[in-house]
């Protein structure tokens, strides 16, 4: 494959969406739980459904807090299909039964990912403060998928399962789970806080993404993806992307629940307003997407031959660490 364009898209290729900050759940390394703002009416939200159909963006996923906490999340995705979106969506999967499971396959979901941090349910119901909510979890991939939803898995991981991570991988195939994305711990929010508790060492992240590799290298049945810049440079790491280091910025932005636009969810600076401010002129103007953009190497990244490739790692979890973009991933183990 060719190596990762240097270019910038007209815009992005996925906006993730934060409709809401409500959530039934209190998460211990939730980015967002503690965060509160103004949300936006319907009207206005098909309105900026038609400004990423203008504007030819190709994804849209809703996260959250949970999205089903809104009422109309089955209006606005009936919209957004309507208009040639792909929509997905991440759930802790608590209100997801057999009849909300069809109402998500009627309205056009291209997959719904359920969170699963633990296969033992005691510790995923610890993690994520709510008892019960592991065989909820559980329960919505089974509903999603007797109705036809393409369904995937998603894992922060952390000390809670870094050594058993292969049980989430078994979880999966039982579940018959198209896909399971094994998330780097961001550091922000709630996680910045219990990072001490829940956070690995350079070296304990090194040994887990070299174990998850090859295990990577030997499953056929299952899709396992990472989202992490700071692996690129460890032997059976192959992925090519469309950009090199974090893609943030790049090829995504995030969206809060009042229409102000940041970079990612896990980097809390606001560009702009998408109902408010020029689109084009936030996307290639905006100084904090600039800087993301050109990160310049700093500290041990200065001396390293992978800086070209991982850019310095995750640029959110830099900045969550040291308030810097160009610092080195905190998570760098070289």
């Amino acid at each position: 494959m060719p190596d990762a364009v240097t270019e910038l898209f007209s815009a992005p290729l996925t906006f993730n969406w934060t409709l809401s900050f409500r959530c039934n759940f209190s998460c211990s390394h939730c980015y967002s739980r503690d965060e509160s703002v103004d949300e936006l009416a319907t009207a206005d939200i098909l309105r900026i459904v038609d400004i990423l159909v203008e504007k030819q963006v190709l994804f849209i996923n809703f996260g959250g807090g949970e999205p089903l906490i809104r009422d109309d999340l089955f209006e606005i995705a009936d919209y957004a299909v309507g208009k040639g979106l792909n929509v997905s969506m991440n759930s802790n999967g608590w209100l997801i039964d057999a009849a909300v499971a069809k109402r998500l396959r009627a309205s056009g979901f291209h997959s719904v990912g359920i969170s699963i941090d633990s296969a033992e349910p005691a510790r995923h119901d610890d993690f994520r403060n709510r008892p019960g909510s592991f065989d909820r979890a559980v329960a919505a991939l089974e509903h999603l998928r007797k109705a036809g939803v393409r369904t995937t898995m998603s894992s922060v991981i952390s000390r809670i399962n870094y050594c058993n991570f292969r049980d989430l991988l078994d979880l999966a195939r039982d579940r018959r789970v198209a896909q399971v994305y094994l998330h780097n711990f961001k550091c922000s929010g709630r996680g910045f806080k219990n990072r001490q508790d829940l956070d690995l060492s350079a070296e304990e992240w090194k040994a887990f993404y070299l174990e998850a590799l090859q295990v990577k290298q030997q499953t056929g049945d299952l899709l396992i993806s990472f989202d992490d810049p700071v692996i690129s440079s460890l032997p059976g790491y192959d992925e090519k992307s469309l950009v090199n280091g974090s893609s943030c910025g790049k090829l995504s932005l995030h969206m809060r629940p009042n229409g102000d636009i940041t970079p990612c969810g896990f980097i809390p600076l606001v560009i702009g307003n998408i109902l408010r401010d020029d689109f084009e002129t936030l996307w290639y103007d905006s100084p904090i997407l600039q800087k993301m953009r050109n990160k310049e190497a700093s500290g041990k990244c200065v001396e390293c031959g992978a800086f070209e490739k991982c850019l310095g790692g995750c640029t959110a979890r830099a900045f969550a660490v040291y308030g810097d973009f160009n610092q080195p991933d905190p998570h760098c183990w070289k």
